[in-house]
């Protein structure tokens, strides 16, 4: 398992890690995948405490590989750079987006106080881009301050990271520890059940 030094650390003595595409295959230099590790290594668990189903299930999904959950992407010399969590990476046309560097474009403007950004199933794209935004309290939503800010985006991200549709929000649903809830947020905007929100704040 090869990682550049200085920026995601040693790997551990024994891993045997790749990117795979969505058929299992390794995937090439700069294209976005699925951390696998592919084979049991002495410092792994032996199970997830309470939800054995679940470590068994992130064995059975590529066969003979773990899956950890997250994105990463091979670069020519083999090092893995880690994108971020499978749950909170896009897949807009074929590219990888992180929900945090959309989110992070979107509070670099002078008008936003928190962001949020989530997938929305897209027959042409696979996923287009929704973003929902807590503005400032001296700024007011409007349509023309909901174009300034995805056009905001498009100019610190690139074409391809740029929002389809902006909501402007009072608050971000949030756990009682901070994170913001985009599981609510997809499940919300999709019209089905959340799931357990117990650990949502308020």
């Amino acid at each position: 398992m090869a990682m550049r030094p200085g920026k995601v650390g040693v790997a551990v003595p024994g891993a045997e890690a790749d990117v795979l595409d969505e058929d299992g295959k390794s995937a090439p230099p700069g294209v976005g995948g699925r951390l696998v590790l592919k084979r049991p290594f002495p410092h792994m668990l032996r199970t997830v405490w309470g939800d054995p189903a679940r470590y068994e299930r992130d064995w059975l999904t590529i066969p003979g590989c773990y899956v950890t959950g997250d994105v990463a992407m091979k670069d020519k010399d083999g090092y893995i750079a880690v994108l971020g969590r499978y749950d909170d990476v896009l897949n807009v046309a074929g590219h990888r987006i992180g929900t945090a560097e959309v989110e992070s474009a979107l509070v670099s403007h002078p008008a936003v106080a928190e962001a949020a950004a989530i997938g929305v199933p897209d027959a042409l794209k696979g996923e287009t881009i929704k973003v929902f935004v807590q503005v400032r309290s001296d700024h007011v939503p409007s349509d023309a301050l909901a174009a300034a800010l995805i056009e905001h985006v498009r100019r610190e991200l690139g074409p391809i990271a740029t929002p389809s549709s902006l909501e402007f929000v009072a608050s971000l649903p949030k756990t009682r520890s901070g994170k913001i809830l985009r599981r609510f947020l997809k499940a919300k905007e999709a019209g089905v059940d959340a799931g357990d929100v117990s650990t949502m704040e308020g």
